[in-house]
């Protein structure tokens, strides 16, 4: 039974589809002599590094000469061979699929040349001097560190600065010149988006202090076109969706929702690029750690996952129908859930410290509805007095009221344990921590709480302000202090 987020992280398994018609077919030739009678695979990079989805395999002859080919094109991207030596050739497929590889095991980046394949050609002269360019930085950084003369130190600074002008230069030539070919888009999907200077006023003053975070958020895929299968296929794309997702986005449950819309918008037509993007912001948002991101998995799951994957299997779509069903109610800026529960006094507990017939009694107390509690701020802590972290969280969490109740603020503590067993626990454990000027409530013959407010692990602890309105979940003891100065240190900032 699935119960948490986590479990809903989905093992991306996609299955290679045609996507674009690029002729009759592929031919790719291989002649590496040194691998003669060896096996060679042909697969593609799909998405990130660590991802490659496998085409076909051949047995290279005597001479060390094969042919990979098939009747229907192959998707255009990054492609490899795959040597026994566990080293790899990688070359680019895109309108033309049919070319000559031939290459010498001794140093497969100076020696592979590709026939009928300018692109390839130019890939290759790409690799090579960006290989040749890195050692001499690496050269020059080296003496760098060794060198005290300051003269000296400029000195290097001004060569590496011209190397890196050299490579950029040759970067920018290529793109211009074969923006037709897939080695100018991806070649241009690797670069950053130039950022102008801010505005200024008559006094050389920065107008607009966000205008540069502004201009790099809206622009930041003008270079990478989410729409181009191609670029699925190579190692960057899923880096390139969740560093904007991640570190360019504010994370802001609003915010995060809306550009999460406008990154499924973008690829709605294509159906490879659709299922992957769904796929991956689902998987993100489902294992993130980060309070209220759950709000954005439940906006993915109930308007794009659960009417749309038809890839996943009705017992996975009813699970997850039912994880959205338990979240909803409880989700960060929703007015919490009130429940109904039986308050036990103060004086109740210190009585029945030495009175067991008291202790076991389960029929004590008044009935209490969350939404009759008056404070600025309630922090509301599901626990069990046998629970091992609850044993170290609550005295934490007294700790922190401590310093905060001052602050017109109360806790709710909702004891989890409905027996008789459970009472006497109860009891013992309030008496222990002198918890008095808590609010001790449990609900002994109803667990719809449970359900309500998601607590499937104890404690859970929410905090709500005076509307009753959740701000934060989830959180530790130790954070609640924190939270509620956060919240009023924000109320002066908007006075």
């Amino acid at each position: 039974m699935l119960t948490t987020m986590k479990k809903f992280v989905l093992i991306i398994l996609i299955s290679v589809c045609s996507i674009s018609i690029f002729g009759q077919g592929f031919e790719i030739k291989i002649k590496i002599p040194a691998l003669k009678d060896s096996t060679v695979l042909l697969a593609h990079h799909f998405a990130r590094e660590n991802l490659l989805i496998p085409d076909d395999t051949i047995r290279l002859d005597k001479k060390g000469l094969g042919t990979f080919h098939g009747k229907k094109p192959l998707p255009g991207g990054m492609y490899l061979l795959f040597l026994p030596s566990k080293k790899y050739i990688d070359f680019l497929i895109d309108k033309n699929q049919h070319f000559s590889i031939e290459s010498d095991t001794t140093d497969f980046l100076k020696t592979t040349k590709f026939l009928k394949s300018p692109e390839n050609q130019i890939f290759y002269e790409y690799q090579n001097l960006l290989s040749s360019k890195s050692l001499e930085v690496r050269k020059l950084s080296e003496r760098k560190k060794i060198t005290k003369n300051e003269t000296q130190k400029d000195s290097i600074t001004k060569a590496i600065d011209k190397i890196s002008a050299e490579v950029n230069g040759f970067i920018k030539s290529t793109i211009a010149s074969h923006s037709d070919m897939f080695i100018g888009v991806l070649l241009k999907g690797l670069q950053d988006i130039e950022v102008p200077d801010p505005p200024k006023d008559a006094k050389g003053n920065i107008i607009d202090s966000a205008f540069q975070y502004r201009y790099y958020r809206k622009h930041y895929f003008d270079n990478f076109d989410l729409k181009d299968n191609r670029l699925l296929h190579t190692l960057f794309y899923e880096q390139k969706v969740k560093n904007y997702i991640e570190k360019v986005v504010p994370q802001l449950t609003d915010t995060l929702n809306l550009e999460v819309d406008l990154l499924i918008d973008k690829v709605r037509n294509n159906d490879e690029l659709f299922r992957y993007m769904l796929i991956t912001l689902f998987n993100n948002f489902a294992s993130s750690q980060i309070m209220g991101m759950d709000g954005v998995f439940v906006h993915i799951a109930e308007k794009y996952y659960i009417p749309f994957a038809s890839w996943s299997d009705k017992d996975y779509l009813d699970k997850l129908k039912k994880e959205v069903s338990r979240k909803k109610p409880n989700l960060l800026g929703k007015i919490a859930p009130d429940i109904s529960l039986i308050e036990v006094p103060k004086d109740h507990f210190l009585v029945a410290k030495s009175d067991t017939a008291l202790k076991s009694n389960p029929y004590v107390g008044d009935k209490l509805n969350i939404s009759d509690i008056k404070a600025k701020f309630l922090v509301v802590a599901f626990w069990e007095a046998d629970c091992g972290h609850c044993k170290k969280a609550i005295p934490l969490l007294y700790e922190s009221f401590n310093k905060i109740k001052n602050k017109d603020v109360k806790v709710l503590a909702i004891h989890m344990i409905s027996s008789v067993e459970g009472k006497r626990k109860w009891i013992d454990f309030v008496n222990e921590h002198e918890t008095y000027d808590w609010i001790n409530a449990w609900s002994p013959y109803s667990f719809e709480y449970k359900d309500l407010y998601n607590v499937y692990t104890t404690p859970v602890i929410y905090v709500l302000d005076e509307n009753k309105k959740i701000i934060a979940k989830q959180i530790a003891a130790e954070q609640v202090e924190d939270v509620i100065n956060f919240e009023l240190n924000k109320k002066k900032t908007v006075k």
